[in-house]
């Protein structure tokens, strides 16, 4: 029988059962001569040989299906297997220990306690995920998606924590829905969640079962930078996919700055990234101006939108994107006035970019 030793979230016992996918007995253990660290972009810890050290954790020893679900998760997170001796009641067992392969130490001890308080609502999301692929997907593929896993889990997480107004719509929560079957056709950079189920309705009763789909993906910022000295606007331009499948004959578009939101990451970091990255601006004060779901019947995606203050002095423009993203991106300076003939004659047709035109043009008076 294989024997597990847990130094990482697997000692969580809800998120050790998302992975066994039910309950897995365990006895506390510890492997002597190490530590837990944390470690750069992953939730799992580093083990640090270190003579004077003692690393708590759990003994598993699960039959074969369970220990089939640990080993598909343990490659879909990129993590390798080493053979250690733990001790159990002053007895010591040989048993196989899992740490992130490749990864860099934090230099920082890695504690179930600040997991718990900081990364275990996205992991669990994440971790969720990741088994729903258990017998559909090699776990190889499951690994090269990680990173918007990653990011869908940690707008879920996000999305469970936020508060929002309710002085007009009604207060019916989430847990009212009743989800009958939930699947996801396709999973890449994107997935496309459908589901059957029924909900509350506002005359008291219930809806029939319906099936709806939609596109799952993370949330996102943007940012439309303006300088209120010289009264301009910086905006970008790109090729855009979706209105290439429309038919759009022109699809390149005008939009803000834009980008996702990284797990861990603040909505005002990933502005300030975004724009670095777009079109090398260091960006000032940063207003925010809405919170929104600009197309809430077909995909989960949330935004939130900034304008800030910038320096945008003649050459300000030009050339950019991130090169691993293959991202293609021209940046215009344009007067406030020009902008707003774009609005009016419709060259400006992507939804967060009106918003922020129709706010700075309300707004722009006091920013002065």
């Amino acid at each position: 029988m294989t024997r597990f030793f847990f130094a990482g979230p697997l000692r969580d016992a809800t998120f050790r059962g998302v992975i066994a996918g039910a309950d897995l007995s365990t006895s506390p253990a510890t492997l002597s001569g190490a530590r837990a660290v944390r470690a750069e972009g992953t939730d799992h810890p580093l083990i640090d040989w270190t003579a004077g050290h003692e690393a708590e954790g759990l003994l598993a020893m699960p039959g074969d299906e369970i220990a089939a679900r640990i080993a598909f998760y343990a490659t879909a997170q990129g993590l390798s297997e080493q053979v250690c001796r733990v001790s159990l009641d002053g007895t010591e067992t040989e048993a196989t220990l899992f740490s992130p392969a490749g990864a860099q130490s934090v230099a920082q001890d890695w504690s179930l306690e600040a997991w718990s308080r900081k990364d275990r609502a996205t992991a669990l999301h994440a971790a969720r995920e990741t088994m729903a692929y258990y017998g559909q997907a090699d776990a190889r593929e499951v690994r090269r998606r990680m990173p918007t896993i990653r990011m869908r889990a940690a707008s879920h997480a996000r999305a469970e924590t936020e508060e929002t107004p309710r002085t007009l719509r009604s207060g019916v929560a989430r847990d009212s829905v009743e989800v009958r079957e939930r699947r996801q056709p396709y999973a890449n950079y994107f997935a496309v969640t459908e589901v059957d189920f029924d909900h509350p309705r506002f005359d008291g009763g219930r809806s029939a079962e319906v099936t709806r789909a939609a596109l799952s993906s993370g949330d996102a910022v943007t940012v439309l930078p303006y300088d209120p000295v010289r009264e301009r606007v910086l905006v970008i331009e790109q090729f855009r996919f979706g209105p290439y499948i429309r038919g759009d004959r022109h699809p390149w578009v005008l939009e803000p700055i834009a980008g996702r939101i990284d797990p861990g990451e603040m909505p005002e970091h990933a502005a300030r990234r975004e724009a670095e990255e777009e079109s090398g601006l260091a960006l000032g004060r940063l207003i925010p101006i809405g919170r929104y779901y600009p197309s809430p019947g077909v995909m989960t995606e949330y935004l939130f939108t900034y304008v800030a203050i910038a320096d945008l002095p003649d050459g300000a423009g030009g050339l950019g994107g991130a090169e691993q993203e293959e991202e293609d991106i021209r940046s215009h300076v344009i007067a406030f006035d020009h902008f707003m003939e774009l609005v009016q004659s419709g060259e400006v047709n992507t939804g967060p970019l009106l918003l922020s035109a129709l706010w700075l043009q309300r707004e722009r008076a006091g920013l002065a």
